[in-house]
C-alpha cells in the first residue's frame, strides 16, 4: 500500500496557501469554524451556476472579507452590483460581522481542477459517456497549456446495473511527490440516480519557485 495524502495540504507553507486566513482564541475558534463552513455550503449551492473554483475567507477583529474565484464572475455580481448585494443579506443571516464580498474572474477554466470535476458531473448527469466526457476534458486542459492531467472516477459508471469499479484517465506528467510542483486538486461527489460517482482531478501546471 502506497501512503495518501491530499496533494493541497501536502503543499501548505510551501507552494499552496490556506483557504481560511484567521487567528482565534479556544472561546471563538469552533464558532468561527463552522461559520465558515456553512459560509462555503451557502455559497457553493448557490453560485453552482458561475463556475465557482474556490472561496478564500479572511477574518480581521470584526470583519470577513470573502473572496470568490469564479469563471463567469458576471453571474455573481449581477447587474449593478445587485448579486453581490443578495449575497451579503443572505450571509449576514450566518455571521454578524462586517461582510466584503470579492469576485475574481478565473482566467482558464479548463486547468482549474475544480471546475474540471464540476465539468465532468455535470456531463454525467446529461448520461454522457464518462469515457467521452473524460477525454474531452483532458484534451481541453492540454490545450490549455496544463502539463499533465489525471482524472479518477469511481462508481456505478455504466449505470445502476453495473458492478461498481475504478477508472483512471491521464495525459502527460504528474509528480505527485514533488512539493515545488504546483499541482491543483479536486474532488467532487457527483450524485446520479443510481448512487454516488466519485470524482476525482489532478492537473500539473509547472513547478514553481520556493
Amino acid at each position: 500500500m502506497g501512503q495518501k495524502i491530499h496533494p493541497l495540504g501536502f503543499r501548505i507553507g510551501i507552494s499552496k496557501d490556506w483557504r481560511s486566513r484567521w487567528f482565534s482564541d479556544k472561546h471563538t475558534y469552533a464558532d468561527n469554524l463552522f461559520e465558515d463552513y456553512t459560509i462555503r455550503k451557502v455559497l457553493e449551492e448557490r453560485l453552482s451556476t458561475a463556475g465557482l473554483q474556490q472561496i478564500e475567507i479572511e477574518r480581521s477583529v470584526n470583519e470577513v472579507n470573502i473572496t470568490l474565484k469564479v469563471s463567469k464572475p458576471g453571474l455573481v455580481i449581477g447587474r449593478g452590483g445587485s448579486g453581490i448585494e443578495e449575497l451579503e443579506k443572505e450571509l449576514r443571516k450566518i455571521t454578524s460581522a462586517k461582510l466584503k464580498i470579492t469576485a475574481v474572474e478565473v482566467k482558464t477554466p479548463e486547468t482549474q481542477a475544480q471546475l474540471v470535476a464540476d465539468y465532468i458531473c455535470r456531463q454525467m448527469k446529461r448520461r454522457v459517456p464518462y469515457r467521452r466526457v473524460a477525454k474531452s476534458a483532458i484534451q481541453s486542459a492540454m490545450d490549455k497549456g496544463a502539463k499533465g492531467i489525471r482524472i479518477k472516477l469511481s462508481g456505478l459508471l455504466s449505470g445502476g446495473n453495473t458492478i461498481g469499479r475504478t477508472e483512471s484517465f491521464s495525459e502527460g506528467s504528474i509528480p505527485t511527490q514533488t512539493l515545488r510542483a504546483d499541482i491543483d486538486y479536486a474532488q467532487v461527489d457527483c450524485q446520479m440516480l443510481f448512487g454516488t460517482i466519485g470524482v476525482k482531478v489532478w492537473v500539473y501546471k509547472g513547478e514553481m519557485e520556493i
